[in-house]
């Protein structure tokens, strides 16, 4: 059901130190690092074991960010959840489609939630 979640940090080194050994003994390691030059915006560090399923993102105000992820077996279900999250009150936050920054077929959608937090439906399938 979740896909992953994602809080933002003040410090990300600070915040990839203590999660990297937090997260150490349950099997969770860095999956992978970006820099804000290859994301264009946050510094991010993704913790997972065999994927990403934790993510930090260093932000100036910590908390404005924070997300969850939901996996969606295919696309069509990613754009229904969009559908209905408008209908049902939740705000745009990014239509569905591709993000290949995210990964080639990262095929995803946003909505801000009642209360402002930023929730995802995301699809890996190749289409």
């Amino acid at each position: 059901m979740l896909d992953h979640i994602g809080v933002d940090v003040a410090d990300i080194r600070t915040s990839r130190d203590f999660y990297e050994a937090a997260l150490k003994p349950l099997g969770y390691r860095v999956i992978e690092e970006l820099t804000p030059e290859q994301t264009g915006a946050n510094h991010i560090v993704m913790f997972g074991i065999d994927a990403p399923e934790f993510v930090i993102a260093e932000d100036k105000a910590p908390g404005i960010g924070n997300h969850i992820a939901f996996r969606a077996d295919t696309r069509a279900v990613v754009d229904a959840f969009y559908v209905e999250a408008l209908k049902a009150g939740g705000r745009d936050n990014g239509p569905p489609g591709l993000r290949p920054d995210y990964g080639p077929t990262y095929y995803a959608a946003f909505v801000f939630d009642p209360d402002g937090f930023n929730i995802e439906a995301v699809c890996h399938a190749p289409d």
